[in-house]
């Protein structure tokens, strides 16, 4: 085989692997409402509510509610990076919680709510780092530090099935009109090139 075909081959390849499907977890406070946004995106495949970076057990809802398992409530994410990236991912995610706030969430309070994001790739860590820099050298948020945790994805535990699709079944909750919604149509109306129709 000519170094140029060699080339060609190892060319083709990385393209291939950058362009595969890939999974990062996003934790927001309640997954109800992270998912119902990232539900809306396109390019995401797959949104799945779950635990993660806790306990090496599945836990149920009521143990992580106690705050007791060291998991975080999260929305597992997969996505074609050849239609959006992760930084766009990211950005989006920042924009629809606080990651100013320490174990909370508005009223959701406790380390379940943590603001978090779980790569599973090294370049997910580094450009997740990097707008994290970014943000806080610009003011993003004002003075306040941005508090978000980045750690590898790690024990993982989907969440019970009542949980899936929650603002999708039960739009009228209340829960849902108050917090859910609000940030679905931030969303609509920031990333509206993001958005599907």
């Amino acid at each position: 085989m000519s170094p140029a075909c060699q080339t060609e081959g190892i060319a083709a390849k990385m393209n291939r692997e950058l362009n595969r499907e890939q999974t990062i977890a996003l934790g927001g406070g309640c997954f109800w409402c992270t998912e119902a946004v990232f539900k809306q995106v396109r390019g995401v495949l797959d949104v799945e509510s779950g635990y993660c970076n806790g306990q090496a057990t599945p836990p149920t809802y009521e143990q992580v509610c106690t705050g007791a398992t060291g998991c975080a409530e999260v929305v597992r994410l997969v996505y074609d990076p050849a239609i959006i990236g992760t930084r766009a991912l990211l950005e989006i995610f920042f924009a629809v919680h606080d990651p100013t706030q320490h174990n909370r969430q508005g009223n959701d309070v406790g380390t379940q709510y943590r603001s978090g994001i779980y790569f599973t790739t090294p370049a997910q860590e580094a450009e997740a780092r990097a707008l994290v820099a970014e943000m806080a050298r610009d003011g993003v948020f004002g003075a306040a530090p941005i508090v978000t945790e980045i750690a590898p994805l790690s024990h993982y535990w989907p969440a019970e099935d009542y949980h899936q699709d929650f603002f999708e079944k039960n739009p009228a909750q209340g829960y849902c009109l108050a917090v859910a919604a609000p940030k679905v149509a931030k969303f609509r109306q920031t990333f509206r090139e993001w958005a599907k129709p």
